[in-house]
């Protein structure tokens, strides 16, 4: 390739970079009655002794009306089985995206477990009083930068971000309370599918997943790895 030159080669053979996992396997007759159930058990072991640093932390990824598609880690902040629920500024790529077009998929990459979980749904805007009530448990610090932060907006510089969070900080000191930004608040994302996968080894992987029914309830279908 033109103006790559040996110093820029990537120091590792790719082709070979690999990990066998002999983890257990995942059966149908083990699976929860509903996929956020499912998604409990897994979740709990994850954030006891995953190993993970943050197992609320997962991929999500949108894609504009004409079919663009993006992706960005976005912390997981509540589920039940209404479904999953992460906080952004509305005015984000994200936000605009999920306005024009509401299909969305999450993606939770434990590698340390050789597991993932995969949900595609439809994302909905919480209610304001939903979304105030989070806003009300977030870091004093972290309200503020929902305010000084144009989320996705191209900006001058650094320093023009932290002027922004300094005014705001001397506008509303610690202890004063933060208005909760119009701009800002939660999707909540419905499921239509949520896979589960766990690393077998000769990659040979087990792969459920739970569809929705017309009915409400779920059928479980095995996927080939």
């Amino acid at each position: 390739m033109a103006g790559v030159t040996d110093r820029d080669a990537v120091p590792f053979a790719l082709a070979s970079m690999r990990k066998q996992y002999r983890a257990e396997g995942l059966s149908e007759s083990e699976l929860a009655a509903t996929p956020v159930e499912q998604f409990a058990r897994w979740f709990k072991q994850a954030a006891t002794d995953g190993g993970l640093f943050e197992p609320n932390a997962m991929v999500v990824s949108t894609a504009d009306a004409e079919g663009r598609p993006s992706s960005r880690t976005v912390l997981l902040k509540h589920f039940d089985e209404r479904g999953f629920v992460f906080y952004t500024n509305y005015g984000s790529r994200k936000g605009r995206e999920l306005d024009a077009n509401p299909y969305v998929s999450l993606l939770f990459p434990w590698h340390p477990m050789a597991r993932q979980v995969i949900v595609t749904g439809t994302a909905r805007r919480t209610g304001r009083d939903e979304t105030a009530g989070y806003f009300r448990t977030r870091p004093h610090g972290s309200q503020l930068g929902a305010w000084a932060s144009a989320q996705s907006s191209v900006v001058a510089d650094r320093d023009a971000l932290d002027a922004a969070y300094t005014a705001l900080a001397a506008r509303y000191p610690e202890g004063e309370q933060v208005p909760v930004p119009p701009h800002w608040g939660g999707f909540r994302v419905v499921p239509e599918a949520v896979e589960f996968w766990q690393g077998r080894e000769n990659r040979l992987h087990d792969r459920l997943r739970y569809v929705a029914r017309a009915d409400g309830g779920w059928r479980v279908e095995r996927l080939a790895p």
